[in-house]
């Protein structure tokens, strides 16, 4: 308690709102008058109970003998006012609250209420006043029932076992060694660049290499990086069927991994320099993001790309996340489930671990699968893009850092020229997003949102751009796979 501060009832009102989403929980609010009031929240659940209306009526007795004690006779009545089926418990811990208030030298505690809240107009001099520091914390909790902690047993190893050797000094101590994969990293800066792979890595894809199947992928991706020297990982996955685990171990034998520069994250062929080659710029690597913004037509939350991760999934405490079930019907039984649950023939072992071309070609007229992508240049197949990037073709002087082979702010170009093409797509495909369409002084489209869009329709055009299965959706360094 603190003085000027009230002392008010506890409150706790149940919306239509709260009511009508299941997921949502009830809040009681111990000091409802107080913004930082930290709620205790109630769990639903369903019951099938009466709602009673019971009334106690009580009648004296003529009392004759005034030392006889006469008890009153009581009735009772009970009504049934309605069934109820759905019910909040309150099964929380009620401890986290923060109050504002300041502890001085001497310890007494003194509240700020009057000093941090702002009940009224004030003039100048209350937001010039020398005040304690009072930051409250931005999030409390996102559990508020107790919950038992099962941690990991100690691992008993073999006698002669040694712990692996790390280095840092805030690491935590790995429970086994890392893998190795001996691949080569090349900085943009680096003079030289390998011819060969490292002896481990050699090693390494022999012990892998244990069947034809192994052999045959081995000589399918000499031959891809025959073609072409430069290859991203998704490009590879795209145009072989090869287990990931396997491929990890199959490109440090083969290339070396460029970590900067305009081919970064890409895989380049031993002895292959494409500092060295101007035709290489083709090989060069675009990072490609969807724009969104009014301005560009749709607000972040009618991206026509679904997100991989997205923060409006995040649980909160006032709300419930359950699993939906997945019903098996008589037709999956008899179909066979595959490996993600669903209905549905196996895919044949020559196209198992395949990826949709889409995951590292451009189309014109096609959405890309994810919000971020990285293309190589060779891989945009749309004829206006190829114009830009060959503008320089014969008369390529210097390879830089940031646009290699290709004239200055060529990626910038290509980027504009995309995402004119991206939203050209969306507007034939979803119409309600673009009302208004009018031309600005320097000749850019400025587009209007009207959100007057069923949600039904938005669902199913987003159901219609689900990614490939094993897609990454950001960069692939990869380093911490090959350390």
């Amino acid at each position: 308690d603190f003085p000027g501060v009230a002392r008010p009832t506890a409150t706790c009102s149940l919306s239509r709102p709260i009511y009508a989403d299941p997921a949502k929980r009830l809040e009681l609010y111990f000091r409802p008058k107080d913004p930082y009031c930290h709620p205790v929240c109630a769990n639903r659940f369903p019951t099938s109970t009466m709602l009673l209306r019971v009334t106690r009526r009580s009648r004296k007795k003529q009392q004759l003998d005034p030392e006889e004690q006469i008890q009153p006779e009581v009735q009772f009545e009970m009504e049934i006012l309605g069934i109820v089926t759905t019910v909040y418990k309150f099964q929380g811990m009620s401890d986290f609250q923060y109050l504002a208030m300041h502890s001085g030298p001497d310890g007494k505690q003194t509240s700020m209420y009057d000093k941090v809240l702002m009940l009224k107009p004030e003039k100048e001099e209350f937001f010039n006043k020398d005040l304690p520091l009072y930051i409250p914390p931005p999030i409390f909790s996102r559990l508020d029932t107790p919950v038992d902690y099962f941690y990991r047993p100690d691992i008993q190893h073999r006698e002669g076992y040694n712990n692996p050797q790390v280095s840092g000094e805030n690491l935590i101590g790995l429970s086994r060694a890392r893998r190795p994969h001996n691949a080569i990293f090349v900085n943009f800066d680096d003079e030289e660049i390998p011819t060969k792979p490292l002896d481990a890595a050699v090693q390494n894809w022999k012990k892998v290499c244990t069947n034809p199947v192994d052999k045959k992928v081995e000589e399918e991706l000499r031959k891809l990086f025959e073609v072409r020297p430069v290859w991203s990982r998704n490009a590879v996955k795209a145009n072989i069927s090869v287990h990931p685990d396997k491929l990890k171990v199959l490109l440090p034998y083969l290339a070396y991994y460029m970590l900067t520069g305009p081919w970064r994250s890409l895989w380049v062929r031993f002895g292959y320099d494409p500092r060295k080659h101007p035709e290489a710029k083709i090989y060069q690597v675009l990072d490609f993001r969807i724009r969104c913004g009014m301005k560009y037509g749709y607000a972040a939350t009618d991206m026509p790309v679904k997100a991989k991760r997205s923060t409006y999934n995040y649980s909160l405490p006032i709300t419930v996340k359950k699993q939906g079930s997945h019903t098996v019907s008589v037709h999956d039984l008899k179909q066979g489930l595959g490996s993600a649950g669903t209905s549905g023939a196996k895919k044949p072992p020559s196209s198992r671990y395949k990826l949709k071309e889409s995951v590292y070609i451009f189309r014109e007229g096609a959405l890309p699968p994810y919000r971020q992508m990285f293309y190589q240049l060779c891989d945009l197949n749309v004829e206006s893009l190829q114009k830009i990037i060959h503008r320089n073709d014969g008369t390529e002087s210097e390879c830089t850092e940031r646009d290699g082979w290709c004239l200055a702010k060529t990626s910038d170009d290509l980027r504009d020229s995309m995402s004119l093409m991206i939203k050209q797509i969306i507007r034939s495909t979803r119409p309600a997003l673009f009302s208004n369409t009018t031309s600005s002084e320097d000749g850019k489209e400025q587009l209007a949102y009207e959100s007057g869009e069923d949600e039904d329709d938005e669902e199913e055009e987003e159901e219609e751009f689900k990614p490939s299965d094993g897609s990454e959706n950001e960069m692939e360094t990869e380093i911490l796979d090959y350390v």
